[in-house]
């Protein structure tokens, strides 16, 4: 057996002693999004395109302050991290100037996370290409390196952006996400994938602007790579693999006809220009532009509106000193006039559309392009740069592949790029109706992938009624997912590496009540699709720092985070416990063992009581602006992702699950021989729902034990198997209990700091000793 940490054998992720390991999991921290210095969250205006000053230290949250959230994680169950960085993060100042600073930082917040057991994987993150045209990632020169004026997006619609809105507080929900099919993130994406076929003039020192952009960015992640390696302690021991570029987009390749809204774009909402009618907009035309909405039912369409930039442009002008930066461009790319035009695109003499096709076939093949077309060519030409940029120095990174969101992944199976014993597959996955509606719809929901796939000859088959056939349908389109992985890719781990829901439902009823019983349905419906869909792993999006009720994620209106400064966190424990095993009580705080001080919730200290009665979301003094929306904080759904999940498996994993309602929680294994004394299949049990001392276990063969380890200071409660070979199941019942509740409205502070005291009390209720019990062999 191999001396790497985490390896993967016939499609399973597995140890050291060859027991399949689950990777449980979620991203890690929506802060990587935005500067530290100036702290700019996406509705702060301020010195917003002073892109080239700024620095992300001390993202996603302090090396010193890593303890408390990787200890909070950990008591989660979550065993693995998608670290999410950006590339502005290590390349803001201009090309080829590292912040050395940064990466620092970041190494010694991935030395705290190896401390507490994490598997990690880097996520080089983006959204819409950039903050500058409204999402996060690259940094700002490489805009002005297409030609393009961060400046000018605003007035001529190139992207609609929180920080230049005109009133930030009424920035409509989800409407970042149709930023895709403006003229600035469709021509970033179109030039950095394609743009030697269908952007040939733009040449920037000798060379494409495809090659420029991609090179830059290939560099900026090999050499943090090759930072992390030169550490000497963390490559394997704690990042064991890197994703590729945050959900991919094509932009304008393959469009069939420019003049019209494309069929796949779904994410219709606001103004909806054609993407001819972007070019024109980028220069300074007025133009009637379709307006959409997002209903229950899907976009539907609001009318006609007239933009009119009033001749600003969002092309740099003529003239413009771009010195700063260093790069030398073809007299042939002429700045002041759209990139587009300068190809035969269209005429701005006359405004005449020349050619509504340009970007529908390979200017060379003339092979059409589709998504499928562009995944296998375009996606997998950079992947695999990608890929080599990384392994040159972590020779045994473990890739992670994400193409285009909720496309097919591309057809290399059989293939060298498919035979890598290293790849893994990592889609992902979103409740769309859900997501733009912000409402947890019992009633029904659409089967988006089975549309997408043309699996319903009429789009109304595709409807799911009823809670148990809307589960099942997540469920079915999650294993649908991991099945195209196998076809396509080979027989690779799937890990699903983004699914989630909004916390701020129901125009934020949950925040004035603590009422989460909406989230919490929607919630355990997407770990039940998870679970069941016999995925490798998952990485829940997403775990923030500074998340409020008023801000939420402080990004674009987003609020996805599993914590809240103004919410409560889960105790525990949610039972007194009765006296040990041996008669003692253990309730007692074990005095005998050193602990840090690591978060308010992990140890009772006279210092970190008083953290807790005075923790902000339970203080008399609201953390936002509106105090409505702290008055009454609740415990966000916890009982629904803090749940019971196989770690490592004795064996390959035919089945688990976790029924919240019932508190019940199954596994069903096959094991090739009996479980090894020094390895048994282990569970991550949570003490919340399952009181030692209070649950029912029954094991198809072997023993098991309950225990609380204390892994770097925190308990963490887990079941250890010792079970037989063949078939074996194991069902654990715990305690069933209603939702959690919110405080009291009007119960003050003091009520509130009362509540936590007795939830610190439990945090010490686990001790080193051990419940068990054993089953027949």
């Amino acid at each position: 057996m191999t001396g790497l940490r985490l390896i993967i054998e016939d499609g399973k992720f597995c140890d050291g002693h060859g027991r399949q390991v689950v990777l449980r999991g979620i991203n890690v921290a929506g802060e990587a999004k935005y500067p530290s210095r100036p702290h700019q969250p996406s509705h702060v205006p301020d010195d917003f395109f002073d892109g080239d000053n700024v620095s992300f230290v001390g993202r996603p949250f302090p090396s010193h302050e890593a303890h408390l959230h990787f200890s909070r994680l950990k008591r989660y169950g979550y065993n693995t991290i998608r670290y999410v960085f950006t590339w502005e993060a290590i390349e803001a100042a201009g090309p080829g100037i590292y912040d050395e600073a940064w990466i620092a930082e970041t190494i010694e917040v991935l030395r705290a996370a190896k401390r507490y057991g994490f598997y990690i994987f880097m996520d080089p993150h983006q959204d819409v290409w950039s903050r500058f045209s409204g999402g996060s990632g690259a940094p700002m020169w490489t805009l002005y390196a297409a030609g393009l004026n961060p400046q000018s997006f605003a007035a001529t619609e190139a992207a609609i952006v929180h920080n230049t809105y005109p009133e930030p507080d009424k920035f409509p929900k989800m409407i970042w996400s149709t930023n895709y099919y403006r003229l600035a993130a469709a021509t970033m994406f179109t030039l950095f994938f394609a743009g030697r076929d269908f952007a040939p003039k733009c040449i920037l020192d000798g060379m494409n602007i495809q090659d420029y952009l991609q090179g830059h960015f290939l560099r900026a992640c090999a050499h943090l790579a090759r930072r992390i390696h030169e550490a000497g302690d963390i490559e394997n021991d704690v990042v064991f693999g890197w994703e590729t570029l945050n959900e991919p987009n094509k932009g304008m390749i393959g469009y069939e006809d420019i003049s019209v809204i494309p069929k796949e774009q779904a994410l219709k909402k606001g103004t909806c220009p054609t993407i001819w009618q972007a070019m024109l907009l980028g220069s300074g035309r007025a133009v009637e532009v379709e307006t959409w909405d997002m209903g229950g039912l899907g976009p539907y369409k609001v009318g006609r509106t007239l933009v009119d930039p009033h001749g600003e442009v969002a092309w740099l002008p003529a003239g413009y000193d771009e010195s700063r930066y260093g790069y030398k461009r073809d007299p042939g790319w002429k700045l002041g006039e759209c990139l587009w035009a300068q190809h035969g695109v269209w005429d701005p003499s006359t405004d005449t559309l020349l050619r509504k096709d340009y970007f529908r076939k390979h200017p060379t093949t003339g092979d059409t392009i589709d998504y499928p077309y562009f995944t296998n060519t375009y996606f997998m030409d950079f992947y695999r740069k990608f890929r080599d940029a990384i392994r040159a120095h972590h020779a045994d990174a473990i890739m992670l592949l994400q193409g285009p969101t909720m496309e097919l992944p591309p057809l290399i199976k059989g293939t060298p790029d498919g035979d890598d014993p290293r790849l893994v597959y990592a889609p992902h996955w979103y409740d769309g109706i859900t997501l733009m509606t912000k409402k947890w719809n019992r009633n029904w929901n659409v089967d988006v992938i089975g549309v997408l796939r043309g699996r319903y000859w009429h789009p109304a088959f595709a409807i799911k009624l009823g809670e148990t056939a809307i589960r099942n349908c997540f469920r079915d389109q999650h294993a649908a997912m991991r099945k195209e992985g196998l076809d396509r890719m080979g027989n690779h781990p799937c890990v699903m590496t983004e699914f989630g829901i909004p916390y701020d439902m129901d125009d934020k009823y949950a925040y004035r009540t603590g009422d989460y019983s909406s989230q919490s349905a929607a919630m355990d419906a997407n770990h039940f699709a998870v679970e069941a869909a016999g995925l490798e792993g998952y990485t829940l999006w997403l775990y923030m720092a500074t998340n409020d009720h008023e801000r939420g994620d402080q990004w674009n209106g987003e609020d996805l985070s599993i914590f809240s400064i103004d919410d409560k966190l889960l105790p525990l424990s949610a039972l007194p416990r009765s006296p040990g095993i041996d008669g003692a009580s253990t309730t007692a705080l074990r005095s005998s063992v050193p602990r840090k001080e690591l978060d308010d919730d992990d140890s009772v200290t006279p210092a970190n009581l008083k953290r807790s009665l005075t923790n902000p979301s339970i203080s008399s003094e609201a953390t936002s602006r509106q105090p409505e929306l702290t008055a009454c904080p609740g415990y966000r759904a916890a009982e629904a992702y803090v749940r019971p999940a196989p770690t490592t498996v004795a064996g390959v994993i035919a089945s688990y699950g976790f029924d919240l309602r019932q508190c019940v929680f199954t596994l069903a294994l096959t094991a090739p021989r009996a479980a090894d004394p020094l390895a048994p299949t282990v569970v991550f049990l949570p003490e919340y729902h399952f009181p030692r001392d209070a649950c029912v276990v029954e094991a198809s063969s072997g023993k098991w034990e309950i225990s609380c380890d204390e892994d770097e200071a925190v308990l963490v409660q887990r079941l250890r198997w010792w079970h037989g070979p063949g078939e074996q199941t194991l069902r654990v019942s715990g305690v069933v209990r209603k939702l959690l509740a919110a405080e009291a409205v009007g119960g003050g502070a003091a009520a509130a700091g009362a509540a936590v005291a007795e939830d610190a009390g439990y945090y010490e209720q686990c001790n080193q000793g051990a419940w068990s019990n054993c089953a027949l062999m």
